[in-house]
């Protein structure tokens, strides 16, 4: 892997991390039971997104 493309796999592996933590953080503050589940979905959607960049190192 070029030095860039490692670069880009290092952003999308920070993105990643930071949307699935605020996903989490946000999930804990709702108190609407269906809101709530939808972005605990998201913030697990990111997490997988993050273990699928990952698994490219």
């Amino acid at each position: 892997m070029t030095t860039k493309e490692l670069l880009y796999i290092e952003d999308a592996l920070s993105h990643a991390k930071y949307f699935q933590s605020k996903c989490c953080e946000t999930a804990n503050q709702m108190q609407d039971p269906q809101l709530k589940s939808y972005v605990e979905e998201m913030g697990q959607t990111h997490q997988q997104i993050f273990q699928n960049f990952y698994s490219l190192l």
